[in-house]
């Protein structure tokens, strides 16, 4: 699950590691699915400002994620990420989050709560690696 802009570009970057697993996409453009010729569904996407897209957002996940019960799910963010990944672990999934290399200062606010109930919390900042946060094991781009 990958937003716009660079968190559906770190996640093309990231797709080649995953080319022998069953991929399904989810994002929020019709248009990056149909550009890479990708299986995937669009939900709207939404941030902390805007309720009534947040609340469509979730209601959207969560009927996503309930028909695919995906077994492992990861997002580069944004907001959109953050509630499937959330979804996605209250049906069971193994989920992992790769906050943006954008955030080079600090963690963006979905990738701090990420870091409540994600199996996998990862930075691609060495310096934002801390003892009960975020991991670094490198960088997708």
């Amino acid at each position: 699950m990958a937003s716009g802009g660079g968190h559906w570009l770190q996640m093309m970057e990231l797709y080649p590691a995953f080319s022998d697993q069953d991929v399904f996409f989810i994002t929020t453009k019709e248009s990056f699915l149909t550009k890479h010729k990708l299986d995937g569904l669009v939900i709207p996407d939404c941030n902390a400002r805007e309720p009534l897209n947040l609340a469509r957002a979730i209601v959207a996940a969560f009927k996503l994620v309930r028909r695919i019960r995906p077994r492992v799910v990861v997002s580069t963010g944004a907001a959109p990420g953050l509630i499937v990944l959330f979804l996605a672990s209250l049906f069971g999934a193994k989920t992992i989050w790769v906050d943006s290399v954008a955030n080079a200062e600090r963690l963006s606010l979905s990738g701090r709560l990420a870091g409540f109930f994600v199996n996998v919390w990862l930075t691609q900042w060495p310096h934002l690696a801390v003892a009960k946060g975020p991991e670094y094991h490198g960088s997708v781009l």
